[in-house]
């Protein structure tokens, strides 16, 4: 697996590259501001960029919007300190595959880019839902077409949207999850969407699932 690693200030950077490379994996590069991360990203070809959110030159949010345009393959996972970071939600709906806070532990780090090169959420849902809930415009998903899923589809991405995990979503529809994961699949399919965060971005903003709901089915 190769990682750049994009963050304006040098200290975050090799203290990331000693954890990753620790734990076998290889930092293919290192950028100090957007504009390089860019490049970084379209030259050397990584499975994961973590992108810092505030850098020089280019911020993160318009160097993750480049990567992504760009047709890059690459997961980008934006780097943060604050866990509810207005940019945050902006890079989700940019492209990224997930956040991780700066003080993350070397062990949640290392697991968390090995989970988001397999295509998996990366971030818990309940976060991804609390960034949706505060910045999400609601039903302004312009170009998507919920119609081409199926009820069991729309369900299923519904309670995505909620921020189930498959083994949940399994108990509550009656499904092993092994048919739990290819229902997933096939929304991501259907929608042109790149991951699990994604979807749980659409289901909000198209108003498929909206918070007031969820606050009241938290308090029954």
């Amino acid at each position: 697996m190769r990682v750049v690693i994009a963050d304006d200030q040098a200290l975050v950077r090799s203290g990331f590259r000693l954890i990753l490379e620790s734990a076998g994996l290889c930092v293919a590069g290192e950028a100090a501001d957007g504009s390089a991360a860019v490049a970084a990203a379209l030259e050397l070809r990584p499975d994961v960029v973590l992108m810092d959110i505030r850098m020089p030159v280019m911020d993160g949010l318009e160097a993750t919007r480049r990567i992504v345009g760009a047709g890059s393959d690459a997961r980008v996972v934006i780097l943060t300190t604050f866990d509810l970071d207005k940019y945050v939600y902006g890079a989700l709906s940019a492209g990224a595959s997930g956040f991780l806070l700066k003080d993350v532990t070397p062990e949640h780090l290392v697991a968390a880019v090995q989970l988001v090169r397999s295509g998996d959420a990366l971030l818990a849902p309940s976060i991804t839902r609390r960034l949706v809930e505060r910045f999400a415009p609601r039903g302004c998903a312009s170009g998507v077409d919920l119609s081409v899923l199926t009820p069991r589809e729309r369900e299923v991405l519904t309670l995505v949207g909620r921020g189930l995990s498959n083994a949940e979503l399994a108990a509550a529809l009656t499904l092993s999850e092994a048919t739990v994961k290819t229902h997933v699949a096939r929304i991501l399919a259907k929608l042109a969407l790149r991951d699990r965060v994604q979807a749980v971005v659409l289901a909000y903003e198209s108003g498929l699932v909206t918070p007031s709901a969820e606050q009241r089915e938290s308090h029954q």
